[in-house]
Order: C-alpha cells, then sequence, then structure tokens
C-alpha cells in the first residue's frame, strides 16, 4: 500500500504527544490536589480553581486553534514537496492570535468580577477567584506562543521537541505549586491559592522560552514576521474561524457544566471540578493519539493516499479504545483512594464518588470522538468540526442538561448530558470520513 503507516509509525509521533498532551491537565490536576488539600478555605479554593481553570482553558482552547492550522497547512506541504511554500506562515499566524490574546487579556483582568458572576459565583468563591485568575490569566499569550511552535513541530512530524519543553514545564509547576503554597519554613510564608496562580504563571513563562530556543535551533522555520502577508494566511484565518466557533460551542457544554455545578452548591462544584479534571487528564492521554493522526492525515492526505488513510483511521480507532478501557478500568480498580487524593470533606467526596462511574464508561466513547476530531483537523475539514459541535452541544447536550435538571438529577443531569453530547459528536464525522475517502481509494 502506498506510503502507508504502520503502528510504530503511530506511536513514535503518538507517544511523546501523549506526554506534551497531558501538560496542561497535570498543572490543573497539580492546582487541584495542593490547593484541595490547604490548612485553610481548601473547598472553596478548590471550587475557584475549577471554574478559572475552566475559563482559561477556555481561551486557551479556542486561540490555541493555532496549533492544528498551523499544523495541518505544514503536514500537507510536507506531503506535497512544497514546505517552502508556508515558511512564513507561522510567525504571521502566531503574531496575530498573540495580538489578539493580549486584548483579550486586557479586558477579561478589568472586568473579573463581572465575569465569574456568570459562573453564579459570589460571597467568598467570587473573591477568590477573582485573586487566582488576575494572576493566571497573564500566562495566556505565554501559552498560545507555545502552542503556536508545538504546531511547526507536529507539521513536520515532530513530537519529541514539545514533549521535552511540556515535561519541563509540568515539572516546574509542580515544584513550585509546593513550595508557594504551603511555604518553606523560615524562607518562604505560604501564599495559599495565589501560590498555586503564580506557580502555573511561571511554568507558563519558561516554557515559553524554552519552546522557542527549541525552534530556532532545530527547524529552519523561524518566528521572525515577514511581509507581505503568507498567500495561504485567508486560508489560515479560515480554518482558525471555524474551529474558534467549533472550540466555542465546546466550552458552551464546559460553562453549562460548571454553572449548573456550581448553582447546586460548593460541595458539588468541588467534585465535579475533581471528576472533569480526572477527565481531562484522560482526555488529553486519548489525545495524543488523536494528534498523531492530525499530523499522519494531513501529510497523507496532501500525497492523495487515500487507503493509508482508511488503515491509518481504524488502526487509530483500535488503538483509543483499548487506551479507553484500560483507563476506565484503572478508574474503577483505584475509584475512592483517587477522589481522597484530591479532598477529605466527606460532602464533596459523596457527591465524586456518586457519579464518577459515569466518567469512567465514557472513555472509550471519547476516544473514537477525539480520534476522527484529529483526523479531521489534519484534513483541513475545519467546517465540518465547526458543524458537528454546533449540532451536539445546541441539538443535544443543551436540551439533555435542562431536561435533567427539570427533573433534579443534579451532578448525575450533567454527566448524562455530557455521555450523549460525546455521542453526539462522534457518529456524523465517522460516516463522513469512510463514506468520502471509500470512494476515493476506489477511484485511485
Amino acid at each position: 500500500m502506498k506510503n502507508s503507516i504502520s503502528i510504530s509509525d503511530i506511536q513514535k509521533l503518538a507517544i511523546p504527544a501523549l506526554i506534551s498532551g497531558i501538560a496542561e491537565p497535570v498543572l490543573s490536576i497539580t492546582d487541584t490536589i495542593i490547593v484541595g488539600n490547604m490548612s485553610e478555605n481548601a473547598t472553596i479554593s478548590l471550587g475557584a480553581v475549577g471554574i478559572v481553570g475552566s475559563f482559561i482553558s477556555m481561551l486557551i482552547w479556542v486561540f490555541g486553534q493555532t496549533r492544528s492550522v498551523i499544523s495541518s497547512l505544514v503536514s500537507q506541504s510536507l506531503g506535497k514537496n512544497k514546505i517552502d511554500e508556508v515558511k512564513s506562515l507561522p510567525a504571521q499566524g502566531i503574531f496575530i492570535i498573540v495580538s489578539c490574546s493580549m486584548l483579550i487579556l486586557l479586558l477579561t483582568f478589568f472586568n473579573a468580577e463581572g465575569l465569574f458572576k456568570f459562573y453564579n459565583a459570589s460571597g467568598k468563591l467570587l473573591n477568590f477567584c477573582v485573586e487566582y485568575f488576575q494572576i493566571r490569566i497573564w500566562g495566556l499569550p505565554f501559552t498560545l506562543f507555545t502552542i503556536g511552535v508545538f504546531g511547526i513541530f507536529r507539521g513536520l512530524q515532530n513530537t519529541y521537541y514539545p514533549m521535552l519543553v511540556a515535561i519541563s514545564g509540568t515539572i516546574i509547576n509542580i515544584v513550585l505549586d509546593i513550595i508557594l503554597v504551603y511555604g518553606i519554613t523560615d524562607l518562604i510564608n505560604p501564599m495559599f491559592l495565589k501560590g498555586a496562580a503564580y506557580a502555573s504563571l511561571i511554568a507558563q513563562v519558561s516554557m515559553a522560552v524554552l519552546a522557542s530556543i527549541l525552534l530556532y535551533t532545530k527547524t529552519e522555520i523561524g518566528l521572525r514576521l515577514t511581509l507581505p502577508l503568507n498567500p495561504q494566511i485567508k486560508l489560515f484565518m479560515g480554518m482558525f474561524g471555524n474551529l474558534v466557533i467549533r472550540t466555542l460551542a465546546l466550552n458552551i457544554t464546559l460553562y453549562f457544566c460548571n454553572a449548573y455545578a456550581t448553582k447546586y452548591g460548593d460541595e458539588f462544584i468541588a467534585a465535579y471540578t475533581i471528576a472533569i479534571n480526572l477527565w481531562f487528564l484522560v482526555a488529553f492521554i486519548i489525545d495524543g493519539y488523536s494528534s498523531a493522526g492530525t499530523i499522519l492525515s494531513g501529510k497523507l492526505y496532501g500525497q492523495n493516499s487515500f487507503k493509508s488513510l482508511l488503515k491509518l483511521s481504524v488502526d487509530l480507532s483500535k488503538i483509543g479504545v483499548l487506551v479507553g478501557v484500560v483507563m476506565c478500568f484503572i478508574g474503577f480498580v483505584f475509584y475512592y483512594p483517587l477522589g481522597k487524593i484530591f479532598n477529605n470533606d466527606i460532602a464533596v467526596l459523596n457527591e465524586f464518588y456518586k457519579i464518577f462511574w459515569i466518567v469512567l464508561i465514557i472513555f472509550p466513547l471519547c476516544s473514537i470522538a477525539f480520534i476522527f476530531d484529529g483526523m479531521f483537523k489534519g484534513l483541513g475539514w475545519m467546517k465540518d468540526l465547526r458543524n458537528v459541535l454546533l449540532f451536539s452541544t445546541i441539538i443535544i447536550f443543551i436540551p439533555s442538561l435542562l431536561l435533567f435538571d427539570y427533573y433534579e438529577l443534579e451532578l448525575y443531569g450533567i454527566f448524562y448530558a455530557f455521555t450523549l453530547w460525546i455521542i453526539a459528536r462522534s457518529i456524523p464525522l465517522i460516516i463522513k470520513f469512510r463514506k468520502t475517502f471509500s470512494i476515493l481509494s476506489q477511484k485511485m
């Protein structure tokens, strides 16, 4: 088979991508564990970390779509042996997105209190959200810069250097979390929630510096801004725009989850925070294979290797489902110890244990959704991803959540609706992919 991709080829890209991909959820989980075990205000602080973390993740996912767009365009150009045509594009794209993020930073920084009232936060919880957010938000431009550089490396079929950057940032964050939150006797006073925010910020800056050093020393694609604009910048912005709408739809789902969990009470938002952080961790593990799909599908599509694309989708799906099943099994084995790692409040743990089984059983379903999501990104079919997320969010998730809330299912309702949302994301992508490339492969 022309340009066939082996399981070994997939693993060489997926394993480093997996490791680098879990950096963000590990940073969030580190904050969650450290903050959840503080000696004072642990439960309310944990709720603040969950709410703020969700909002910042939304910003990163929206503006961080540059990684997928850059990776898609670079990998397709690599497959066509026309890499010189896109050398100036990444710097221009990253500059535009980072500049936009600075505007968002300023707007949200000075309106933080009003912002988090939309999440149903009030009183002490609202104050903690504002305090934590006004430190964490300064890391946004640095994170988006790093994500853009990761897109360049991935387009060049390299996931090793992003892995090194991610590991370095994670280690820095964990060490500083412990030092700044809890303090060091006679040296550093405990900073509690502020300490967790500063630890994350310093880690984000460090990752941006290291990523730029590796890009300049290991590739021929630089970040010097040049004019005129690359001919593909219009395509870049169109793909980015579709992914922004798609990601906004995704984050509307997460907003409703947070808002309803907060409405139910402090122990509910704390339990939801633990559950969703564990889901994010596994999601980003599976996303390593989704990233391999993005990287390889872009190159194969550029080479018109349609039969190889079909085989790649089958191989990735099998691996993804297997990973999901293994994560599900591990979760059930450590069902009760996992909750106690994050929090010791009995009320919080009781709510967490009630719904964690739902989170576990959707892992294999998530695998399919993420794999095809990644492959569509590599193909550059961002409009399809946009439409599927709008459908699954507006037509499936929101009505389901409102119905379950009406029947007072609380966290059960949130995760039942979440499961239906995952299923609705998967089915249309599978049908479109199989139908399209089955026809094209027969014509070759």
